[in-house]
């Protein structure tokens, strides 16, 4: 059975073939109002959301099924103290396919050890977001035409920013896509996106500069200094206010660049912004229900078909993830560790690295 819990889950074929079946709902929507008739997606949403979770819904009522889950975990079995293990087993009963957001990174992971149905990463703290780069790449595709020869300058929180982190996962693997990182200090991408994971350092700049990148820029990914992943109100407040993008700054770029936005927006972009033709975040709002469309017609597809995943990392059991955002943290799991390309174990739920091996 297939699970999407990482944009590399899916091979570059597979990410054409969801985008492409994307493109085709869009110019046929009444051949997929009844495709996945009687069958239910099950949305459990252990943190706020509102573009993620309701587009999930209205993807799967266009198809024609229906929808069941929580928005809240406070109105779920969680807050009795149930696991996420038996959560799923539970929904497993009801619902054909899971659509899970967390706080804690690998949640998800979780899940799929216990779930009898396909899992989507709905999000899983500041770890990875799947169909948010699913969104991204049909935005970029349906804007340039193009995956290859893109340079990207991402801006703001890279630290705890999982749509950075999936989007990065997913582009590197076209041909000749550069990144400009653009952000403080203490909100850099962490080091395990730019080496460890990959095994070879990908093309990246890094600067402090939004002025200084932005004549280079392709697309121009902003995001959010996210409030929730600070552990403290005052390291929040000394860098919420790092990147502001306004018209001034818009200046300099290409005609032809793109801005996107995974939303929600605090005060990084102008609202007057919203009026250049550059601007697609909420055209990429509106993409994001045509990609998961396609995404949850292809895992019901595929498990119908019977595919299964190939999975060639080796895998360990080790000591207990030191990072207190794992989901190891609070679930009782095994701390299973991964052998990365360049031959770092990581943590099977939150790519931390395994601590004396």
């Amino acid at each position: 059975m297939r699970n999407l819990l990482d944009p590399t889950d899916l091979t570059i074929d597979e990410i054409n073939q969801i985008i492409d079946l994307a493109l085709d709902i869009i110019s046929h929507r009444e051949k997929y109002s009844e495709a996945c008739k009687g069958s239910k997606l099950a949305t459990l949403f252990y943190e706020p959301s509102t573009r993620t979770r309701l587009s999930f819904t209205a993807a799967m009522m266009e198809l024609g099924g229906n929808v069941i889950g929580f928005s809240d975990a406070n109105s779920s079995s969680a807050s009795k103290g149930e696991t996420v293990a038996d959560t799923v087993r539970v929904l497993s009963c009801f619902a054909d396919i899971i659509a899970m957001r967390h706080p804690k990174e690998g949640a998800p992971m979780v899940a799929t050890q216990y779930a009898t149905v396909p899992v989507i990463n709905a999000g899983d703290g500041g770890h990875s977001h799947p169909t948010q780069t699913l969104t991204d790449l049909l935005t970029i595709k349906r804007e340039k035409d193009r995956f290859d020869n893109l340079t990207v300058g991402f801006c703001g929180d890279l630290k705890f920013g999982r749509t950075v982190h999936s989007l990065i996962k997913a582009l590197r693997r076209y041909k000749n896509v550069k990144f400009i990182l653009i952000s403080p200090d203490e909100l850099k991408l962490p080091d395990y996106i730019k080496y460890d994971v990959f095994g070879e350092k990908i093309q990246f700049e890094e600067t402090h500069s939004l002025e200084e990148a932005m004549p280079k820029l392709d697309v121009l990914y902003m995001t959010r200094i996210q409030k929730e992943r600070f552990d403290s109100e005052e390291a929040y407040n000394r860098l919420k206010n790092s990147f502001i993008l306004n018209t001034d700054k818009l200046l300099t770029a290409k005609k032809d660049m793109i801005i996107l936005h995974p939303l929600p927006r605090v005060n990084e972009i102008t609202y007057e912004v919203d009026n250049d033709p550059r601007a697609c975040y909420f055209r990429q709002v509106e993409n994001g229900k045509f990609v998961r469309m396609a995404l949850i017609y292809t895992l019901l597809k595929w498990k119908k078909e019977g595919c299964t995943a190939t999975n060639n990392h080796q895998i360990i059991e080790g000591t207990p993830c030191r990072y207190s955002r794992c989901i190891s943290s609070i679930e009782p799991v095994k701390h299973l560790y991964k052998l990365s390309e360049n031959g770092i174990y990581r943590c099977i739920y939150c790519e931390g690295p395994l601590e004396n091996r």
